[in-house]
């Protein structure tokens, strides 16, 4: 068996081992063996009771877009103040007859009777009490059934008996849809297969990694593990704090790729100290003690990022970020307790499968990270090059994300066999796309002041029909609805909310004295989506800088955290260039639309912190080596070498798993899955391969410097320990 290059073989397991019991997650190391039934039959219980808690309590996600400060909640709260029906969400019964929906009156009628009297029901408007709800030619025509609340709010069973009471009207010639985010959340499919087809990925590339289905299966058994009971928690957090009802699904995405990634790192360290004659137990302890530091540091930088986005105040994503750091805490103990106890019970059978598996490949000549170390070297040779080819290539692939455009998925973007889709199709046929997004606009004034806003709303540019005046039944606030010429996803509908607060309605609060808000879905949607571009600055500062610090603190150096800064925002600017044509432009058959409104926080905050833990691994195995050689060029060479392979397969892992979820029904999911693995794939390849060695290299010495005065003030934090301490 052949050493590795440059690294003492005599006594250095013994001293390792025992520099290890010293740390404190050598200890902890040392305690899941000594205790390994103990502690894998505490998960297990553990799970079980969280599962079944879960189970028996159930769960109350449910999403929260409210922002407060913004017009679209001013005029909703103004509703709700004076018990206006308004307040609630939408539901559009739409019909179509091809011989007019008047033949239809009596069966029509009937049928909205009878929806009027269901629960969760406010009110009831029907085509027939309203000109402008047919449409010209009399084939199409639209009943509006208010709801006694948000749709978020409502039972999804209300919703399911709205629909079946309406579609029961249909035949002979009459189609009857329903519409709304009412009907969408009913309508909306489960997922399932993302995670499965993620999951079997990741073990084949584990299994040609490790060469031992035992030895791939612990990592996905530690991920698993950690997963579940993250899962089980958050549905029970949910009855307390507002959790979104897309929650789960991101759990699951990042708990298994975070959580395989995280096992990897310390398993890899493992199998590399077994290789180099500790025993099962030591090279456990010595693996913890070292990879673990790692782990522990790349997941605090994760729930750091997480915590930020609790402090943006965006309503339903505090719950998800929350859920988000959870997963993450869970997914670095069961690392670094679970996974232990694991390698305690099964390590004599992998030690020997590793130890056969080195044998073979001394015998064939081969050599631990040669092909890795001829890269870095060939960098070397051309840093500059190398450096700038890289750095436009990812500068080309972000353009795209310079025109991105924020919003949510609506009706549109629905498979055509959904009657949501059937219905937002049938309205933008009947009455012109902006039917499918109204905005409503609040006068907090009396009748005339409602007349005279509802005639200048018909006059502006970009409104293609208005209601009249609607008074409130206990004399509050008149509203009117606004139908814009454009569809909701339209760059020409943002236009016109913008239009109508800045231009239009401000003369007109000035001329009657009455307050003028312009809500509804659609404003509401506009509102977010600026809330997160105006908050986004803020919140990358916020993660950079708690991120560069921990950073200056580990390597004693200010110019690794700012490389390390730049590179990893440009790994996630290149994957939104990615996600902007696929699903805004409508690349690759996709429904083209906006990109939801809070992918952008979302992939930055996990990206940035999984790009630490790559960072982190690679640079701390190339400041070992510098520190214990002075050779900066071989330091680059060898901590590469040492990593490469791991750093690779701990990302070809995560990106399957996060690309698996481009196969979901959700269009949120797909945007989020593809980002994820774009982002991690080019930061594994690219930086981690080509820039940072390429930069460290040009960098020399002056890598690790550090100002005096800094130096003296810096905790110090070690991260690996050296080998052979």
């Amino acid at each position: 068996m052949a050493p590795e290059r440059g690294t003492p073989v005599t006594g250095t397991s013994d001293r390792s081992a025992a520099a290890a019991a010293r740390g404190v997650f050598g200890r902890l190391a040392g305690w899941s063996q000594r205790h390994r039934w103990g502690a894998v039959l505490l998960w297990v219980v553990v799970l079980a009771a969280i599962t079944a808690g879960s189970q028996a309590a159930g769960s109350d996600y449910r999403n929260d877009f409210s922002l407060p400060g913004t017009e679209s909640q001013a005029a909703t709260d103004l509703l709700k103040q004076h018990g206006s029906a308004q307040a609630g969400d939408s539901i559009q019964i739409v019909l179509k007859d091809r011989e007019g929906i008047d033949e239809r009156e009596p069966a029509v009628r009937r049928m909205l009777g009878q929806v009027r009297d269901l629960p969760g029901v406010a009110q009831v408007r029907s085509p027939y009490a309203d000109a402008s709800a047919v449409s010209e030619d009399g084939t199409i025509g639209y009943a509006t059934v208010t709801l006694e609340d948000k749709a978020q709010h409502v039972p999804k069973a209300d919703i399911t008996r709205i629909i079946g009471t309406a579609r029961s009207a249909a035949g002979d010639g009459l189609r009857v849809e329903l519409g709304g985010e009412a009907v969408r959340g009913a309508e909306e499919e489960e997922g399932g297969s993302a995670e499965g087809a993620g999951l079997l990925a990741a073990l084949v590339i584990l299994v040609l990694l490790f060469g031992s289905l035992i030895a791939a299966a612990l990592p996905l058994l530690t991920a698993l593990f950690a997963v579940g009971g993250a899962i089980g928690l958050i549905a029970l957090a949910s009855h307390v704090f507002t959790v979104a009802d897309f929650t789960p699904p991101i759990m699951m995405l990042i708990g298994l790729g975070v959580g395989v990634d995280y096992a990897l790192l310390i398993f890899y360290r493992y199998r590399h100290e077994l290789t180099r004659g500790a025993d099962s137990e030591r090279a456990a302890r010595l693996a913890v003690d070292s990879a673990g530091r790692t782990v522990f540091f790349a997941g605090c930088t994760v729930i750091i990022a997480m915590l930020g986005l609790i402090a943006l105040g965006l309503g339903s994503l505090q719950g998800v970020a929350l859920a988000v750091a959870l997963t993450v805490l869970a997914t670095m103990a069961a690392s670094l307790i679970l996974l232990p106890a694991l390698l305690a019970l099964f390590g004599q059978r992998i030690r020997r499968q590793v130890l056969k598996r080195a044998e073979k490949s001394a015998a064939k000549g081969k050599e631990e990270g040669a092909g890795w170390r001829q890269l870095a070297a060939a960098v070397q040779r051309r840093p500059l090059p190398a450096l700038l080819a890289a750095l436009l290539a990812l500068l080309a692939l972000s353009a795209p994300a310079l025109g991105i455009r924020l919003g949510f998925s609506d009706a549109g973007n629905d498979p055509r066999t959904t009657t949501s889709r059937q219905a937002y199709d049938l309205l933008a046929e009947g009455f012109g796309p902006g039917f499918n997004g109204p905005l409503i606009v609040v006068v907090d004034g009396d009748r005339a002041d409602g007349q005279a806003v509802r005639t200048a709303l018909a006059e502006a540019d970009g409104v293609a029909a208005t209601t009249p005046a609607l008074p409130a039944e206990n004399g509050g606030p008149v509203t009117v609805v606004v139908f814009p010429g454009t569809a909701p996803q339209d760059a020409g509908t943002t236009d016109l909310v913008h239009r109508l607060r800045d231009d239009v309605l401000p003369p007109l609060e000035r001329q009657t004295g009455a307050e003028i808000l312009v809500g509804g879905p659609t404003a509401a949607t506009q509102d977010f989506a600026d809330s997160v571009a105006a908050r986004m600055p803020l919140f990358v500062a916020i993660v950079v800088g708690m991120s560069s610090l921990l950073l200056v603190a580990v390597f004693r150096s200010v110019l690794i955290p700012l490389k390390a800064a730049v590179l990893n925002l440009l790994s996630i600017s290149a994957a939104l260039g990615v996600v902007t044509p696929v699903f805004q432009e409508g690349w690759f058959g996709v429904q083209p639309g906006p990109v939801e409104a809070f992918i952008p926080v979302m992939i930055f905050a996990i990206v940035f912190g999984l790009s630490m833990d790559y960072e982190v691994f690679l640079i701390s195995r190339i400041h070992e080596e510098w520190t214990r050689t002075r050779d900066h060029g071989h330091a680059v060479r060898e901590g590469l070498a040492a990593t490469g392979k791991v750093i690779t397969a701990a990302a070809a892992i995560m990106i399957v798993v996060f690309a698996a979820f481009v196969l979901s029904p959700s269009r949120m999911l797909q945007q989020f899955g593809l980002g994820l693995a774009v982002a991690i794939l080019l930061d594994a390849l690219v930086i981690r391969c080509l820039i940072v060695p390429a930069a460290m290299q040009l960098l020399g010495r002056r890598a690790w410097w550090l100002p005096a005065p800094l130096a003296a003030r810096l905790p110090k934090v070690e991260l690996e320990r050296p080998e052979g301490s």
